[in-house]
């Protein structure tokens, strides 16, 4: 079982540092469980994350993933979060902004080229849209692949299955149908009549 590693605490001082660096596009700051989390507006990420970056009492080099959230019920449904390290200051800073299903969210490729991989991962889950993105195409599931899996509302059956046709002797995609067949039980099977009462329980 792996050790569980201590969170390294916030920067006294982060939040009130953050606030007076990322104006005009900063909304909130939250600090829970030693994480200081900036909110800020969608239109703004690019520049957040590049002054995150830059400046040198903070130092925000890495890009260490980009997730997504999903909540069904506002209308911007999607939360958008960029896990930023400082390796120099050893210490960690979650950006997060929301979306809806249309508008775009700025691609930050140009700041941290591995950002492509990342925000194709949050495309093809939960379908937010990165404008600038040089690729933005599905990454983990098939081609042809219907809706987005991460998705609150997508089920969990999906739309679609695929299956070998010894007929058509290749793979066919089929819509899927969930039916509840009438089932032959086999009441010679060594597995049936293994419950006290069952008329096969006794020789």
């Amino acid at each position: 079982m792996a050790a569980h590693l201590p969170a390294v605490p916030v920067p006294a001082g982060l939040a009130e540092r953050a606030a007076s660096l990322l104006e005009p596009h900063l909304i909130e700051t939250r600090d829970a469980a030693g994480e200081l989390t900036l909110l800020v507006a969608r239109e703004g990420v690019a520049e957040v994350l590049a002054r995150l970056r830059d400046a040198p009492d903070l130092a925000l080099e890495q890009l260490v993933d980009i997730s997504g959230v999903d909540w069904p019920d506002r209308p911007d449904r999607f939360e958008v979060n960029y896990h930023l390290l400082s390796l120099r200051h050893n210490f960690r800073l979650r950006v997060k902004l929301t979306t809806d299903e249309v508008t775009p969210v700025p691609s930050v490729v140009g700041l941290f080229p591995v950002a492509g991989w990342y925000e194709r991962e949050v495309f093809d889950m939960f379908g937010v849209l990165f404008e600038g993105n040089p690729d933005l195409r599905r990454i983990l599931t098939d081609y042809g692949f219907e809706g987005h899996p991460f998705r609150k509302d997508f089920p969990l059956s999906g739309h679609v299955e695929l299956r070998y046709s010894e007929v058509e002797q290749r793979i066919v995609r089929e819509p899927v149908l969930l039916r509840q067949d009438f089932r032959n039980f086999d009441f010679l099977s060594p597995w049936e009549g293994m419950l006290p009462g069952d008329e096969k329980a006794s020789p």
